[in-house]
C-alpha cells in the first residue's frame, strides 16, 4: 500500500470529519495532488468518551486535544485539525499553530423548538447548554432561565432539544453550517450583543514546530486575516488564563491593516459583566488581546469568576 503523502489527525464527530475533509480538500487543491494523498486518522480523545459530567468538571479544552497531540509528537499524524475553540492556550512544547483557514461565521445560533429567540421563550424555559460562556449570557439576558447541561455532538444536541429535554439552546452557527443544518436555526444572535467563544468559527490546524516540510504544505491553506484575529483573541484568554471553566467572549475582526477587538467576562450566574475592546494595526494584534485581558482581569478582580 502506498505511504501518504499527509497524515491528518481528527476527531471522530461528524463536526470534526467535515473539518478535516475540508482542510484535505484545501491541501489537494493548492498543491495539484490527488485527495486520497490526505490519509484521515481518527483518533478518540479523552473529551469524547467522558459524556456523564460537565466538560469544566472532568479538565476543560486539552481534553479534546491531548490524544491527538500525543499522536503528532509521536510521528503517527503529520497535522491535526482541531476547531479553535477547543485549543488550549498553551500549546505543547514542540507543537505550533501553523495555519488558519479562512473562518466562518463566528455567531451563535438559537435553535428551539417553540420560540423564534431568546426573547420569545416564556418566563421559566429551559435552556440546555454545555457552554458556560453560553450560560452566562443568556441568563445576563434572561435570568429567570432555567439552564440544563446539554453534551453531545450536534445531531445529539438537536435529538435532545426534539425529546423535550430543552426549550431551546444554542449553537455555533458555524459547526451548523459546516454540517448542512442551518435549517434549523430560529434566528441568528447579533454578534455584539453576545459574543462568541475565542476561535469560534475558525479551523486551527496544529504541526510539529520543526516540520518544515508540512508547515511548507500548509502555508497556502493559511489566511492571514483569519490568523491575526486568532492571535488576538488567544493572546486575551491566554491572559485572563481562561478555560471552559471561565464564561469568557473575544472577538477581532481585520479590516484591511486595522484590526479591531472586544472582549467580555461575565460571572457565571450572568449578573456581572465587563467588557474591553481595542483597535490598532495589525501587527499589534497580539498585544491588544493582552492588554484588553489584562485590563478585564483588573476590573474584575481575582475572585470574579468563583462569585467572591
Amino acid at each position: 500500500m502506498q505511504t501518504p503523502l499527509l497524515r491528518l489527525g481528527t476527531r471522530g464527530s461528524p463536526l470534526a470529519l467535515a473539518q478535516a475533509h475540508e482542510i484535505a480538500g484545501r491541501l489537494a487543491e493548492s498543491h495539484g495532488f490527488d485527495r486520497s494523498e490526505v490519509e484521515i486518522v481518527v483518533i478518540t480523545t479523552s473529551g469524547d468518551a467522558i459524556l456523564d459530567r460537565p466538560l469544566s468538571e472532568a479538565g476543560g479544552k486539552g481534553l479534546f486535544t491531548k490524544e491527538i497531540e500525543e499522536a503528532l509528537l509521536d510521528g503517527r499524524i503529520d497535522l491535526a485539525v482541531h476547531s479553535s475553540k477547543d485549543m488550549p492556550t498553551v500549546l505543547p512544547d514542540g507543537l505550533d499553530l501553523a495555519a488558519f483557514p479562512p473562518r466562518e461565521d463566528v455567531r451563535d445560533a438559537f435553535l428551539s423548538t417553540g420560540a423564534a429567540t431568546l426573547a420569545d421563550l416564556p418566563p421559566g424555559a429551559v435552556l440546555g447548554t454545555s457552554s458556560l460562556r453560553r450560560k452566562a449570557m443568556a441568563l445576563m439576558a434572561r435570568p429567570d432561565l432555567r439552564v440544563v447541561e446539554f453534551r453531545g455532538n450536534v445531531a445529539t444536541r438537536m435529538r435532545k432539544l426534539e425529546e423535550g429535554v430543552a426549550d431551546a439552546t444554542l449553537l455555533a452557527l458555524a459547526g451548523l453550517n459546516r454540517l448542512g443544518l442551518s435549517d434549523h436555526v430560529a434566528s441568528v444572535l447579533e454578534v455584539w450583543d453576545f459574543l462568541p467563544a475565542v476561535g469560534q468559527g475558525a479551523i486551527g490546524i496544529e504541526t510539529r514546530t520543526d516540520d518544515l516540510r508540512v508547515r511548507e504544505l500548509l502555508a497556502p491553506v493559511n489566511d492571514p486575516a483569519t490568523a491575526t484575529a486568532l492571535h488576538a483573541e488567544r493572546a486575551f484568554l491566554a491572559t485572563l488564563d481562561g478555560s471552559c471553566r471561565t464564561p469568557i467572549g473575544g472577538l477581532a475582526t481585520v479590516s484591511g491593516a486595522e484590526v479591531h477587538f472586544e472582549g467580555i467576562i461575565v460571572s457565571p450566574d450572568g449578573t456581572r459583566a465587563h467588557r474591553a475592546a481595542r483597535t490598532g494595526p495589525v501587527a499589534d494584534a497580539a498585544a491588544m488581546g493582552h492588554d484588553a485581558g489584562a485590563e478585564l482581569a483588573r476590573r474584575g478582580g481575582p475572585d470574579f469568576f468563583t462569585g467572591g
